[in-house]
């Protein structure tokens, strides 16, 4: 993209992603905390945690590996993952996951039924998770599909706000769209 993704700014907004996702997340009774190189954003995201991943280069779980450590040691029973390249995810589709009735150990969206899962707007059980993911983590495994092919998923319904939210901005040609 040459910049980083959530500097970008909200269609029809100067609002940048990133901002309005802690906005957002907040609107919808989170407590948002920023996992990886978030040192571009701490404009944005004042007085929000900012977590290294863990382990330090082990690619795309290592970020879900420090947001799983934080919520068992804070005592939380659910997080909702999702990325900085998301500038639809609105209140309404992170309270949807969020409140989702379900027991499975991951709530994730598919787009279609052999479409694989959406590991960002995904919940997930940080006490159920944390032992697979650190062992997913130590056999060298980067794949959330891997990772979700072990354990208990459970498709969270696609509603108009999820699949809004779905969006994301990969390549230059997404901001046309």
């Amino acid at each position: 993209m040459g910049r980083h993704k959530g500097l970008l700014s909200i269609p029809g907004s100067s609002e940048p992603i990133l901002e309005a996702l802690v906005r957002r997340g907040r609107d919808a009774g989170f407590e948002p905390v920023l996992v990886g190189a978030a040192t571009p954003y701490a404009r944005l995201a004042e007085g929000v945690l900012r977590l290294d991943d863990d382990p330090p280069g082990a690619g795309p779980l290592a970020g879900l590996n420090a947001a799983v450590h934080y919520a068992v040691t804070t005592h939380r029973s659910r997080l909702v993952a999702v990325a900085c390249d998301m500038p639809f995810v609105s209140s309404e589709a992170l309270a949807h996951a969020l409140h989702y009735q379900s027991e499975a150990i991951v709530v994730a969206p598919k787009r279609a039924p052999d479409a694989p899962w959406e590991p960002m707007l995904a919940r997930y059980d940080p006490r159920r998770l944390a032992e697979p993911l650190a062992k997913a983590i130590s056999q060298g495994q980067r794949s959330f599909q891997t990772l979700f092919a072990s354990l208990e998923v459970e498709a969270l319904p696609l509603s108009e706000a999820v699949v809004r939210a779905l969006e994301d901005w990969d390549q230059p040609e997404d901001l046309v769209r």
